[in-house]
């Protein structure tokens, strides 16, 4: 057995982008995939080892639940397909009643693991994963809105002209359609969104509200868009989560967005949604006190009542 090892449930798009991305970043040495389709997971895994000669050491696998024993980090991808036009929430009574089946597989076979979670609606399985489970809450992640603060970052940084790596700035609460842009934290270099575009000659004369309220909808709106157009999202998700992988497996304390659970943040309590969190080999070692404006931190709360409505809904 080869350490650290990765065990990835689910061979659809995103696990696989996700399998591909950890197998070129090297940042494991063996990965395992595991799907229901058995004759897919060991095609794919095949087809990945094959790129051995052109990547960092990493021993790619298929197998059963068995197979995952040893695993530092298991990662959830399985669910149903998001269609056009059907919302994350609409995704949610397939994928719970998936996780019922998946989640005492892994408890059975890979209790110490990490879980990190990417299933829709993310923030509800993770909860649900966390409930199922019984492990701790700092050893279940959801991927969050890590990719909707990509996203983010991308629009910010195409409207400014500068290199989304120069962009700091957070979309939180759910990874959906409640989800918020926190703008009073969004800075370029250093400098505030708001002042950043104040000093560039060529934006002068920009409509600054419009613009910032078009980067937000292209946010919200850009899984949509994708899906309707080439009919999934994968490889930004798929780098998404070899991004929080790495903080996890190089036990590096990275502030990234994910969905944790939420411990008296604003009064609020039980349920998962995503805010900076020191991401490392423990899991989340500690979720960041970030300080919104009022308008922020009442979208927080809205958001947190919607997914709180859908726990309720499900019994969960």
């Amino acid at each position: 057995m080869l350490k650290p090892k990765v065990s990835v449930i689910g061979c659809g798009n995103v696990g696989i982008r996700y399998a591909y991305s950890l197998m070129i970043n090297g940042c494991a040495r063996e990965i395992t995939l595991v799907d229901y389709f058995k004759d897919k997971a060991e095609g794919e895994a095949i087809d990945l080892s094959h790129g051995a000669p052109f990547t960092p050491s990493v021993n790619v696998n298929a197998g059963d639940y068995k197979d995952i024993v040893g695993s530092d980090l298991v990662v959830i991808t399985a669910g149903k397909k998001q269609k056009p036009g059907q919302t994350r929430i609409d995704l949610l009574k397939d994928n719970i009643n998936l996780l019922k089946t998946i989640i005492p597989e892994i408890m059975k076979y890979a209790p110490d693991a990490i879980l990190l979670v990417a299933s829709n609606p993310v923030d509800v399985l993770t909860y649900a994963t966390y409930k199922i489970s019984g492990k701790h809450f700092s050893k279940i992640i959801g991927s969050g809105t890590l990719l909707d603060s990509a996203r983010f970052r991308y629009e910010i940084a195409k409207h400014c002209n500068v290199d989304a790596r120069s962009v700091h700035a957070y979309i939180l609460g759910e990874h959906g359609d409640s989800e918020l842009p926190v703008w009073s934290k969004a800075t370029v270099g250093g400098v505030h969104i708001e002042n950043h575009c104040m000093l560039c000659d060529n934006k002068k004369d920009c409509n600054h509200k419009a613009i910032l309220d078009e980067i937000y909808n292209n946010v919200k709106n850009s899984a949509y868009t994708i899906i309707e157009k080439k009919g999934e999202t994968s490889y930004g998700i798929g780098l998404a989560l070899t991004r929080i992988t790495e903080a996890i497996l190089l036990n590096e304390n990275s502030v990234l967005p994910v969905s944790v659970l939420m411990r008296n943040f604003y009064g609020i309590n039980d349920v998962y949604l995503s805010l900076p969190a020191v991401v490392n080999s423990s899991g989340i070692r500690q979720v960041q006190q970030i300080e919104f404006n009022e308008k922020e931190k009442t979208a927080f709360i809205n958001s947190a009542n919607i997914l709180k409505n859908l726990l309720k809904e499900i019994g969960i």
